[in-house]
């Protein structure tokens, strides 16, 4: 089983498989904003697209609480950049860190 929680504690989504933690995407709230930093995913669970589970249930929370997303995270940035559904909640101040897909 896969799931994504919010550690608010270590300012990270994690994502669990089976109760483990195969990786993480760490962030700073700010007023209004979450800014992610950083995205790891755990050597034993690449290539399983955990990052890319990880960071759209990120992203869905993000909206849901009505924040604009600052991608400093390449993958973040990257992952956005191939889901251009998500664009609309970057701040517009960090859309040229979003490559789009085309």
């Amino acid at each position: 089983m896969t799931e994504v929680v919010d550690d608010a504690e270590k300012a990270r989504y994690e994502i669990l498989v089976d109760g483990q933690v195969a990786g993480f995407a760490e962030y700073r709230r700010r007023p209004g904003k979450i800014v992610f930093t950083h995205t790891v995913i755990r050597d034993e669970f690449e290539g399983k697209g955990l990052g890319g589970k990880l960071v759209s249930a990120a992203l869905d929370q993000a909206r849901e609480a009505g924040l604009k997303v600052v991608p400093i995270c390449p993958f973040v940035a990257g992952y956005i950049g191939r889901h251009p559904e998500y664009l609309d909640l970057v701040d517009d101040a960090y859309r040229e860190t979003v490559k789009s897909a085309d």
